[in-house]
């Protein structure tokens, strides 16, 4: 402790620097703090990401006290600091910003520092007695951050994940809850913004359920290739500094602690430098939040007017939308996962870029990587929770203008076309657009059909696809006798 009791003197290779007395880290820490000051935001914006550093830190302290390198007594206060932080103290001391240079080092020894210094302080001992409790050579042991900081990275994924998946269930879930709602609700269908057939809100709305369903699988998927870990092969994966009995060792631990089935790679000095988990796990997140984007796209477009535009359904009005024009509300809530999705983007190119530019036994570049993915998640997962409370669960129909579009449709003659033909439907079709008349009063006049067969081929089931053809009727007369 230095004079002034404010402070204490901390020492490594390149000197000495004045600690604040209460930091529980120490000068690696203050270094990375002065070096990295880029983002204002501290590793602890990802509280998964500290959770899964104390994990990794735990199950070491575990694995060396059973292979022989870490006497008991060391080990069991390393154990016990490690959980306070896994139960959430202290995250405030993980200072370091979440982008820095030496790939992940300073994050490592921040972890280290906390912990050990934690650990101090449970054994009655002062802050910084490295003599008895060192951050890198009992903390650290058979650790490097090479090994360390990417299976933290995976495993706060993981973690983060679980919640992610939580809400896009939930998600998914209020979109089905509306295709029930709105089951019975004809509509006309579109593609190409132009109008096509009919279909039922409740169809469109369950597809969007469907497609975030899929979205779930793919996400699953990628999940399992954080799964492989690296452990033991501390620097560039030869092990230099690892009892050969640790990787196993600490693997166990790990999967115990952190309830994944982890396993370790088969090539250590290959899975040191491959980033390819990442790269595949981040793509995963950027189709899940392109996919929502489309979504919020059409949400916007059915909800467009409420005179002028499509008008379809009403979004629940969360705002005042402008500060001219009074009685204004716009979709602010698709609006906001639009750009969520854009960011979520941009981050998955962040990544590709980083994981591409790696070279040789190490990439670098794993901080922007980490921060890239845990920022699409966090910002995902509030997203979602926003489009569903704030939007979804507050969607109306507009039950009567749906219905009159589709009653002045011509696109209900496809559903004809099984009955009067192909070529006799185009032409009802053109004269419908010219009088403005109906199609079903074309295809009566015609005696194409009856008006009983008219209504029952027109009716909901059938326009909507529910309801299969059982019938057939023969083609009663020839296109060229229909004319406007």
């Amino acid at each position: 402790m230095s004079q002034d009791a404010t402070t204490r003197t901390e020492t490594d290779s390149l000197g000495s620097m004045e600690i604040p007395s209460d930091a529980y880290w120490g000068i690696h820490t203050a270094r990375a703090q002065v070096n990295f000051p880029i983002t204002k935001r501290p590793i602890s914006v990802y509280p998964e990401l500290v959770v899964a550093l104390a994990m990794v830190k735990q199950a070491s302290a575990r694995a060396n006290r059973e292979i022989g390198v870490l006497d008991p007594e060391r080990a069991d206060l390393i154990d016990r600091a490690a959980q306070r932080i896994i139960d959430g103290q202290l995250h405030d001391q993980f200072v370091v910003g979440v982008i820095q240079g030496g790939a992940g080092t300073s994050t490592n020894m921040n972890a280290n520092e906390v912990i050990a210094n934690l650990a101090l302080e449970l054994a009655g001992r002062p802050k910084g007695d490295y003599a008895y409790l060192s951050p890198i050579d009992h903390v650290n042991r058979s650790q490097s951050t090479n090994d360390v900081y990417p299976t933290s990275v995976k495993i706060g994924l993981s973690i983060a994940l679980r919640s992610l998946l939580d809400e896009l269930a939930l998600l998914g879930a209020s979109f089905r809850a509306k295709g029930v709602e709105f089951h019975d609700v004809v509509k006309v269908g579109r593609t190409q913004l132009q109008d096509a057939v009919p279909m039922t809100l409740g169809q469109e709305f369950h597809g969007f359920a469907t497609t975030l369903g899929e979205d779930e699988q793919r996400l699953r998927e990628n999940a399992q290739l954080l799964t492989e870990i690296n452990m033991g092969a501390t620097a560039i994966g030869t092990g230099i500094t690892a009892h050969p009995a640790f990787g196993g060792a600490v693997r166990r631990h790990l999967s115990e602690i952190a309830s994944l089935d982890l396993l370790t790679a088969d090539d250590l000095v290959e899975s040191t430098s491959d980033t390819g988990a990442f790269m595949s796990f981040s793509a995963s997140l950027k189709r899940n939040a392109i996919k929502l984007s489309k979504i919020c796209n059409d949400l916007r477009l059915l909800s467009s007017g409420p005179q002028a535009g499509l008008g379809e359904i009403d979004l629940p009005p969360r705002q005042a939308g402008s500060s001219i024009m009074p009685g204004k509300v716009n979709p602010v809530i698709p609006e906001v996962v639009n750009q969520v999705a854009f960011a979520v983007a941009g981050a998955d190119l962040t990544v590709t870029m980083a994981a591409e530019a790696g070279q040789l036994q190490l990439n670098a570049f794993e901080p922007v990587i980490a921060h890239s993915i845990f920022q699409s998640i966090t910002w995902m997962h509030q997203a979602m929770w926003t489009l569903r409370v704030h939007c979804i669960d507050g969607i109306t129909a507009n039950r009567e203008r749906l219905g009159a579009m589709v009653g002045s449709s011509v696109g209900v003659v496809t559903a004809l076309t099984p009955f009067i033909g192909y070529a006799a439907a185009a032409a009802l079709a053109k004269t419908a657009l010219l009088t403005g008349r109906s199609v079903a009063d074309l295809v009566v006049e015609a005696g194409l059909m009856t008006r009983a067969e008219v209504k029952k081929q027109l009716s909901p089931a059938r326009l909507s696809g529910l309801e299969a053809i059982t019938t057939t009727i023969p083609v009663m007369r020839a296109p060229e006798d229909i004319v406007p």
